[in-house]
Parts: C-alpha cells; structure tokens; sequence
C-alpha cells in the first residue's frame, strides 16, 4: 500500500502555472509597447528628414528636433524596461541623428 501527502500539503504546480502565464503576459506586454514606440521614433525621424529638404523656419525645425528627441528618450528608456541596455544598435537601424541624440533628456522651459 502507498500512502500519498494529502493534497493540500503537496506542491501547487497550479501557482507556478499562473506565474509563467503572467510573466509571459508584462513579457508581451513590454515588446508590444516597444514596437510602439520603435514606430514613433520612425515617424519623427521621417517627419525630421522630410522637412529637411524644403524650406522651413528654424523655429519649426527646433520643434522637430524637440519632437523626435522626446520620442527617443521615451523609446530608450522602455527599452531599459526590456533590458536592453546598449542603444548603439538603436541609433544605427533607426537613423537617429546626432543632433536629436544631443537633445535627449533636456527639460526644456515652457514660455
């Protein structure tokens, strides 16, 4: 005869369970919000580079600038939030110009 540990007492493989399903849920959740903001940093750096061509005042030009080095700051720190620590590679696929890479994390005065 087997005498087994009432079931209560054994181990819950059903908490182990729901861990890993809600670590692979913030998981999904950290990638889906860096693909987001990957798509915003395209798109400021397009609108910067569009705009570079045709004639545009230097007030407009700063706010771009001002823009798109808002959109990376926030880009480079949720991917910190992933673990992703080196930019190098962030800076060379998306394009990122050295003056918006001059610009990243200045807290500019309202007027």
């Amino acid at each position: 005869m087997t005498v087994r540990p009432p079931q209560s007492l054994s181990p819950s493989f059903s908490r182990d369970i729901g861990f890993n399903l809600l670590e692979y849920e913030l998981m999904s959740e950290r990638a889906d919000a860096l693909g987001r903001h990957g798509l915003k940093v395209e798109k400021a750096i397009a609108a910067l580079g569009a705009l570079k061509d045709v004639e545009m005042t230097p007030a407009r030009r700063e706010q771009l600038l001002d823009d798109a080095a808002d959109v990376v700051w926030a880009f480079f720190i949720q991917r910190e939030i992933c673990g992703l620590r080196s930019n190098r590679d962030a800076v060379q696929r998306y394009g990122i110009p050295k003056e918006v890479m001059a610009r990243l994390g200045i807290v500019r005065r309202t007027p």
